[in-house]
């Protein structure tokens, strides 16, 4: 029997709003169900993601996965964690890296996605565009002060950089992240699932 949050998301799948600002085309991936606790927000599909139709199927999702302490069947068991990027199309390459995420997402689908989810209890929060959505207004100055300050959003959210390998510089000059903050959400994580 289709519930609500079935016929939201079958609507999201064929949402074409932003379709004509997508060098690409509309491919909207995301993952959900009622009875996932666990939501990870990222920013938007990559390439890699936008032709395989697999949220995080890239080295920034393997990085995540080890983050999280879980495999990928886990990650992508949609009865155990929903994944919705703020954007659910990929929106192409600028001058240093993937666009922003479409505004059009958030603005049509998240509030109701949100509330026909049910129970999160934990969401992972990655990047500027979750952040600015998730936490509304109670970010810090900078990525890095807002991570650090993650005992401020926990246990209902965590806010984390992006797993991407271009991110390896923050990790080095940040060694205080993977001891103080991957071991608790490890250990949350295997709470909820």
């Amino acid at each position: 029997m289709a519930t609500d949050l079935d016929q939201l998301l079958e609507d999201v799948r064929s949402c074409r709003i932003c379709e004509a600002s997508l060098p690409h085309g509309c491919r909207p991936v995301i993952r959900a169900s009622k009875s996932a606790r666990i939501l990870v927000v990222g920013q938007a599909p990559g390439r890699r993601v936008h032709e395989s139709g697999v949220p995080f199927d890239d080295p920034s999702g393997d990085r995540l996965r080890q983050w999280m302490g879980i495999d990928k069947p886990t990650f992508y068991n949609e009865q155990k964690i929903n994944i919705i990027p703020m954007g659910f199309c990929y929106p192409g390459t600028g001058k240093s890296g993937d666009l922003p995420p479409r505004s059009e997402c958030a603005e049509a689908w998240r509030d109701r996605l949100m509330t026909e989810m049910g129970q999160i209890a934990l969401t992972l929060v990655i990047g500027q565009y979750a952040i600015g959505w998730h936490l509304k207004g109670q970010s810090k100055k900078t990525l890095t002060e807002t991570v650090k300050a993650w005992k401020e959003y926990w246990p209902a959210a965590v806010v984390l950089p992006h797993p991407s390998p271009r991110n390896n510089i923050w990790l080095k000059r940040n060694p205080w992240f993977e001891d103080e903050v991957l071991p608790p959400l490890r250990q949350k994580i295997q709470e909820l699932l």
